[in-house]
Order: C-alpha cells, then sequence, then structure tokens
C-alpha cells in the first residue's frame, strides 16, 4: 500500500479528528424548546419525554439560567393555557401564558438569550386544528392568517426576538410580516416552519402540550405529505419571497435529504427541529441499555449539522451541552 493511501492516519488521535473535522456542533447551535403552563404550582414532569417537564414560570427562569450557563444559543416557548376556546384566543391574548413568560424572561435576560416563540393555535384550540375550523370541520386558511398576525404582534410587544409560525397556512409569513411592520416591530425576526411534515413523530410533543385533535382527525390537509421532497423547496422559496428570515425544516433526522436540498438551493439560516418523537425513542432504547444515548444524540445532532442545518432545536439541548462542555 502507498503512503498516500493511509487515510486512517488523520483518524489516530482524539486531538487529529478534532483537527480535522468538517462538522462542528457547539451549544451556540442548539435551540431548546421549552412548555409553560398555567395554573402549576411546581413543574410537571412529561411521561413520554424523559427529562422534560411543564414549566412554570419559576422553573421556567431556572431551566433558561442553566441553558445560558452551559451556552445554549436559544430557546422557543410552547404555551400550555388552563382554557381553551374554539377560536385559540389564549395565543393572542396579551395575557396569555406565553406572553407573560417572555416579559418575565426579557427582563431577566434581555438580549443575552435569543427569545423564540412557536406562532400557531393548536395550543390554544378546543379542537386541536392549527387555525379556524369551518362548519364542514376543514381549516379556514384566510380566516386562520388575520389571527396569526395578531399573534405575531402579541409575542413581539412581550419580547420575541423571534416568531415561528408553525401552522403551515398558505401565505403565513406574508401575513405575519405586513401585521409585525404595520404595528413597528420590523426588527422582529421571522422563523419558518416552511417544510413541516405530517408525521408519526409528534406524539410525545401532543402529549406536553395537551392537544387532541377533535374527532380522530389530523392535519394532513394543511402539513406536507412525508413522500415529496420537491414540494419542500417551493414551500421554502414562497416563505423567503414572503419574507421569512430563517427557514425550518421538522422533523429532522427523517428528513435530512430535505435539509441537504434547502441548504444547496437557499441564502437565508436554515434549521431542523428534532423533535420530541426522536428524542423519545433515544430516550427509551437508552433506559433499556440498548445504546448509549448520550452518544446517539450528539451523532444525530451533528448528523443534522452536517446536513446542512446552521442550528437544531433539540429537547437534548442542555444535555448535550453539559456533556460537549465537560
Amino acid at each position: 500500500m502507498f503512503p498516500a493511501e493511509r487515510p486512517r492516519r488523520l483518524r489516530r488521535t482524539a486531538a487529529l479528528r478534532r483537527l480535522v473535522a468538517e462538522t462542528t456542533l457547539t451549544p451556540d447551535d442548539m435551540v431548546a424548546p421549552l412548555f409553560v403552563a398555567e395554573s402549576l404550582r411546581e413543574p410537571r414532569p412529561i411521561a413520554s419525554m424523559p427529562g422534560q417537564s411543564q414549566h412554570t414560570t419559576a422553573s421556567l427562569h431556572a431551566e433558561v439560567r442553566a441553558l445560558h450557563q452551559c451556552g445554549v444559543g436559544g430557546v422557543i416557548l410552547f404555551g400550555v393555557p388552563s382554557e381553551k376556546d374554539d377560536v385559540g384566543s389564549g395565543a393572542y391574548d396579551p395575557e396569555g401564558i406565553v406572553q407573560l413568560a417572555l416579559r418575565s424572561l426579557r427582563d431577566e435576560f434581555g438580549d443575552d438569550v435569543v427569545l423564540m416563540a412557536d406562532l400557531c393555535l393548536d395550543e390554544y384550540t378546543s379542537h386541536g386544528h392549527c387555525g379556524i375550523v369551518r362548519a364542514d370541520g376543514t381549516v379556514d386558511n384566510d380566516a386562520t392568517l388575520e389571527l396569526y398576525g395578531r399573534t405575531a404582534v402579541a409575542q413581539a410587544g412581550a419580547g420575541a426576538a423571534v416568531v415561528a409560525p408553525s401552522g403551515m397556512m398558505d401565505g403565513q409569513v406574508g401575513a405575519i410580516r405586513a401585521a409585525l411592520d404595520g404595528s413597528g416591530f420590523e426588527e422582529t425576526v421571522i422563523l419558518a416552519y416552511a417544510a413541516k411534515y405530517a408525521s408519526g413523530l409528534y406524539g410525545p410533543f401532543r402529549d406536553a402540550v395537551e392537544v387532541e385533535i377533535a374527532d380522530g382527525g389530523d392535519r394532513r390537509a394543511y402539513q406536507q405529505d412525508s413522500r415529496n421532497r420537491r414540494e419542500a423547496l417551493r414551500e421554502a422559496r414562497a416563505d423567503v419571497e414572503q419574507g421569512a428570515d430563517i427557514v425550518m425544516v421538522k422533523p429532522a433526522m427523517t428528513y435530512l435529504d430535505v435539509v441537504a436540498d434547502l441548504r444547496r438551493e437557499l441564502d437565508v439560516p436554515i434549521c431542523a427541529y428534532h423533535v420530541s418523537g426522536e428524542y423519545a425513542m433515544v430516550k427509551a432504547a437508552a433506559a433499556n441499555g440498548w445504546i448509549d444515548g448520550a452518544a446517539v444524540a450528539l451523532e444525530q445532532l451533528t448528523a443534522i449539522r452536517r446536513a446542512g442545518a446552521d442550528f437544531v432545536l433539540t429537547y437534548f439541548a442542555r444535555e448535550v451541552a453539559e456533556e460537549l462542555g465537560r
């Protein structure tokens, strides 16, 4: 064998491997999804997501402090209201749970932590859909857009640096951009869930936000079909044209091809959401002793970065950041 044919030379030691690594993962590359609930006196663990909880305002602050101390780049908030209604009014109520939490976090952390807010109605609607539902059970796209605009303004006014529309309504980014700009929030960033697939991996998340879709329904009429790849690029391009600053692929591991496609074709930041089911599967296998959970989590998050994501939304954010800091 000729000497030049020994690529193993560069793998011989940990220091050499670090030196020539093509992809890096740092705490700055991660955003932690967090759940804040009304009417809780203490954090409530989420059984299907070991290590995650519905937070009180006090425990939310403690968690964000810990994340900030280990260098995690930001947090994204999801609300769990005490009451729900047909129009999801808690999403855009200035005194809604996420708005109260954003104000409180902004007061403590200012711009030291990137504060993001998921922008959707599903956590707040009694029927569990992401928008206004007509009498025939279908979602009214255009009526929903007006409420998304109101929600964006409420979140920005409460201190969100980034609003993240996740409902997959046609024209949602344009409507939100117009509402923000018209209310003096021209600097608020829009992170669009541009390629959000109708996935079987969201079950633990729905436990976390206590969402059940009425009458056994689903969201396949407005979320993307898992069989489609080119459609994702079309959706993402439309969001960028309407004013999205960042676009997201969700879920992450099962759509790495889509992450790579968007990275190759678009010049805006790309992120991916390592979702609740992806997290829960690693945790369950690790709990049974079948895998090294920490190693698999690190491998998966690095793979998402390798595919082209600039950052990753992940429930592993604190755990992996602490591991990286050792």
